[in-house]
């Protein structure tokens, strides 16, 4: 992607991901932001384990940080995302441990809709899922 003057700064960004109660429960933090993509960091807590058996964290809590990542990632450059039209979530093995890491990057920017991929990653650096959100604007 080309240098967008209506990106939106890191530090700003920050505090507008502060603004939700949801994401503030997740912890969730911005770790980078550059033109090609963007970064978000959520710790680990106890209240997000769904199976105790194996110590697994709900495929709910890792559907919204996809979400959120990949809505995140289209604000910081600029574009009037609003809320998700459509989301595409894949599993591929349980995230038993964190912090986990969401890097999101923009697919494609329209007029009404545009379009994230999010790929969560482990501590180890294993992929545990990974989607894509269609956003309106």
């Amino acid at each position: 992607m080309t240098d967008n003057p209506t990106r939106i700064d890191p530090k700003r960004l920050e505090e507008i991901l502060q603004i939700a109660p949801f994401h503030r429960w997740l912890g969730l933090t911005l770790r980078s932001c550059s033109n090609e993509q963007l970064e978000l960091e959520m710790p680990w807590r106890d209240e997000i384990v769904s199976n105790p058996a194996i110590g697994s964290a709900h495929g709910g809590v890792l559907a919204s940080l996809i979400d959120l990542t990949g809505l995140y990632t289209l604000l910081s450059q600029g574009t009037g995302a609003k809320a998700t039209a459509d989301l595409r979530v894949d599993y591929h093995r349980p995230a038993t441990s964190g912090p986990l890491i969401a890097s999101g990057k923009i697919i494609k920017i329209g007029k009404n809709i545009s379009v994230a991929e999010t790929r969560v990653y482990g501590p180890t650096g294993n992929l545990l899922a990974s989607g894509r959100g269609a956003y309106v604007c």
